[in-house]
């Protein structure tokens, strides 16, 4: 009742009580789980079209920044995976990274390409995810279940490589936790020869739908001055023409030692958002052929760190692939200063600011999330479109909203 207004035992809402207005009236679109998680919209309307969108975030708020600097450095990348659980290696190989650094300790070149390689699985996951997510927003429920059902192939071979299907934890200070498994190359090849033949499915099937391009087409666009102005990342940025991936960006992971293009789109619109996500679903899958040829052989986990596990536990490593924490990882103290980094996500860019003071947890720790970076377009993309154009922009966006609160 706080958003409405009684006078002269008329109800109305705050919008018209201010400005004197019945032309202009509010819409409420949530708290519920309107799509991707729960926030609420506060939608003006002039007949059915929109005058302004503010996005009402915070519902799904859990401090984990805070939560993160009161516990032991290693125990915050379970903690911290849980914002972004369908891209949850993304999410957290930014922290391992700012940890690494304030450490002073790189992972071998084994670890770096495994890395990779469960980030571009995460990255196709999470694409799917979206597009399912999009695709019911249209009422177009084909596009929700192929999205969705395919996505399953991709968290299978994450539980293979993992141990764990959404909440990975496999990047740690030095290395990853396991090795590649047996039999995993033929499985990978496998799922990418599939997943060629379903995105050209998508394409017949949603895509070129004349009914999806009508809608898409367009609509919700970005201009490039205004993606650049406004801090836009990942897919939503590229899909206005600017050519920004911080694979590139930041040297992490295996990136440099492969070959892929960061696909742009210069139109701006719905459709070029999602037509990005489907070449980087390509190109993630051009990345993982490659490293699965060329993988080095060798450790998983730094030196350093290996030369701590008693001996029967180092055998059984060297045997099994498989990384049991050492009694050090449990009291790991950060040295004094600062260490940033930047991951490229399924959503975009995630930075990470962890201060060290000596102790075994961080003493500040910040991170910036490709969804809060991205929430701002609601406010500008939609304004003058139609109702029944917000949900096509809304999808476009692949916004997740435990990603923006964390």
């Amino acid at each position: 009742m706080s958003t409405l207004s009684e006078q002269g035992g008329v109800i109305y809402s705050r919008l018209i009580a201010r400005e004197g207005d019945e032309s202009t009236y509010e819409l409420f679109i949530g708290p519920q789980h309107p799509a991707s998680g729960h926030m609420r919209f506060i939608v003006r309307l002039e007949g059915d079209v929109i005058v302004s969108v503010d996005p009402d975030i915070g519902y799904v708020h859990r401090t984990m920044e805070k939560l993160a600097e009161g516990r032991e450095v290693i125990k915050s990348i379970p903690l911290l995976e849980r914002m972004t659980i369908i891209d949850s290696h993304n999410v957290t190989l930014g922290l391992v990274r700012a940890i690494e650094k304030l450490l002073d300790v790189e992972p071998p070149p084994r670890a770096r390409y495994l890395r990779t390689l469960l980030s571009e699985i995460n990255r196709i996951a999470s694409h799917l995810y979206g597009m399912g997510i999009a695709g019911i927003m249209l009422n177009h429920s084909t596009m929700f279940m192929w999205a969705f059902g395919d996505r399953e192939v991709w968290l299978q071979l994450a539980e293979e490589l993992t141990g764990a299907r959404l909440t990975h934890t496999y990047s740690i200070p030095g290395g990853v936790r396991r090795d590649l498994p047996q039999g995993f190359a033929d499985k990978a090849e496998k799922a990418v020869r599939y997943m060629e033949r379903r995105l050209k499915d998508y394409m017949a099937v949603f895509f070129e739908n004349p009914q999806v391009r009508a809608r898409y087409e367009g609509v919700g666009v970005l201009k490039k001055s205004e993606a650049s102005r406004l801090g836009i990342v990942g897919p939503n940025l590229r899909a206005s023409g600017i050519k920004y991936d911080a694979r590139l960006a930041e040297d992490y992971a295996a990136y440099s030692e492969l070959e892929f293009e960061v696909p742009t789109h210069e139109e701006g619109d719905a459709m070029a958002r999602m037509l990005v996500r489907i070449e980087e679903i390509k190109q993630s899958m051009n990345i993982i052929r490659q490293i699965l040829r060329k993988i080095p052989d060798g450790s998983i986990l730094a030196d350093k760190y290996v030369r701590l596990l008693p001996p029967p536990l180092r055998e059984q490593v060297a045997k099994t692939g498989r990384v049991k924490f050492p009694g050090i990882f449990a009291t790991l103290k950060l040295p004094e200063g600062d260490a940033v980094s930047r991951v490229e996500m399924g959503h975009g860019e995630i930075f990470y600011h962890v201060t060290g003071n000596g102790s075994t947890k961080p003493y500040r720790l910040r991170v910036v999330t490709p969804s809060f970076r991205n929430v701002i377009l609601f406010r500008y993309l939609a304004p003058g479109h139609r109702f029944m154009d917000f949900p096509a922009i809304y999808g476009s966006l692949d916004y997740f909203p435990p990603e923006a609160d964390r």
